[in-house]
């Protein structure tokens, strides 16, 4: 009988493709998967998943009432679910799933899919800060099976709480390059189409990116995804007159995602250096533009300047300053020789920064619990 496991996200679950990713390794390797989130109401229905899947419709939708009543319904879901193995996704799940993995003695592992406590947005909240920071010191140390994204934070995790932290990056499938769907087809005409996408929160550069293209023609900022700072972007837009010139699609599930991607000319993962958790990120947006063979423009930040230039697949931002970037976005669009050579490097890069490559680590973490 196979074992069942119940991984804990507290996102909607329609766009985390990381998560999709661990579940479908867990469920190649024999586990019975449930993957437990919450439910918006604008959450998009899943689809086409072979996992069964539970979210959870809350009261509270942000602030401490929401943290505490997602994970008290959580626990009580993992309390009464005949789950064998606890995988938690993030600090904010993770006092849930401690505790029920105390409770009834069954084994948890943990995947920190980023610096939680140096995220931007508790930067400049000490209280709350502290709150989330006091969580990690009372419950890291316990934890023996643990991942995160990239070796920069897994040395952290490993000398503060002494938890043997591994790397999965963030890599995504390999992927066939199918034809593109009509109904997601990017219509601009002739114009280049530069494309971010992911999560619209503080610190991704993309108020920046729209301030660039004042200074750009024959160009389309296209912005795939939804966040706290989504109504101040479009804002931003539409004050600088560049409704014509920036599109946002919001929540692209991920089925589809993969499709706009691939009609990109460049690939944006700008964040801002606000921060441990983004000056070490590596965000799985980087790898998917690797993947469809766009070119990528990144933050001169360790982890992902280290990736562009080690298989030499795009350009290091010089700054985040308007000009600066619109003069950057140029070059990159329009050297021919340059992007050839991009466009070479990324064939071969897509074929090695999979995740038929990088599951294996998972694989590796999770044979002892199966």
């Amino acid at each position: 009988m196979s074992k069942q496991i119940y991984i804990s996200v507290i996102n909607d679950l329609v766009t985390d493709n990381r998560v999709h990713k661990v579940c479908l390794t867990l469920q190649k390797m024999g586990f019975d998967v449930t993957l437990v989130g919450r439910k918006l109401p604008d959450s998009h229905p899943i689809e086409n998943r072979s996992y069964s899947t539970k979210r959870m419709k809350l009261i509270f939708t942000k602030g401490p009432a929401f943290y505490i009543e997602f994970n008290i319904r959580l626990l009580f879901l993992l309390l009464f679910s005949k789950a064998d193995v606890l995988l938690s996704n993030d600090l904010d799940t993770l006092l849930a799933n401690y505790i029920a993995s105390e409770l009834r003695n069954k084994p948890l592992v943990y995947d920190s899919h980023e610096y939680f406590t140096e995220l931007p947005e508790l930067v400049d909240r000490p209280k709350v800060r502290k709150t989330w920071e006091q969580l990690e010191k009372k419950i890291l140390p316990n934890i023996k099976y643990a991942y995160t994204v990239c070796e920069s934070i897994a040395n952290i995790y490993r000398q503060t709480y002494g938890t043997p932290f591994r790397v999965v990056r963030n890599l995504p499938l390999l992927d066939s390059k199918a034809t593109i769907p009509d109904d997601v087809k990017l219509k601009f005409g002739n114009k280049k189409i530069i494309l971010y996408q992911g999560a619209l929160n503080v610190g991704r550069g993309l108020e920046c990116a729209i301030q660039a293209m004042q200074h750009i023609e024959n160009t389309q900022l296209v912005i795939a995804g939804d966040g706290d700072i989504r109504e101040k972007l479009q804002s931003l837009a539409q004050t600088l007159k560049l409704n014509e010139k920036v599109s946002f699609l919001g929540k692209i599930p991920l089925e589809k995602m993969k499709f706009i991607t691939a009609q990109a000319d460049l690939g944006l993962s700008i964040e801002e250096d606000m921060g441990l958790n983004y000056r070490f990120a590596l965000p799985n947006k980087l790898f998917d533009y690797i993947q469809q063979e766009v070119p990528g423009m990144v933050s001169n930040l360790p982890e992902m300047k280290q990736i562009v230039e080690q298989y030499q697949i795009g350009m290091i931002l010089e700054k985040h300053d308007p000009q600066v970037m619109a003069t950057q976005f140029e070059q990159a669009l329009n050297n021919s020789e340059l992007r050839a050579q991009w466009k070479t490097n990324l064939k071969n890069a897509s074929k090695e920064l999979c995740w038929e490559n990088e599951g294996k680590v998972v694989q590796d973490i999770f044979q002892p619990l199966i």
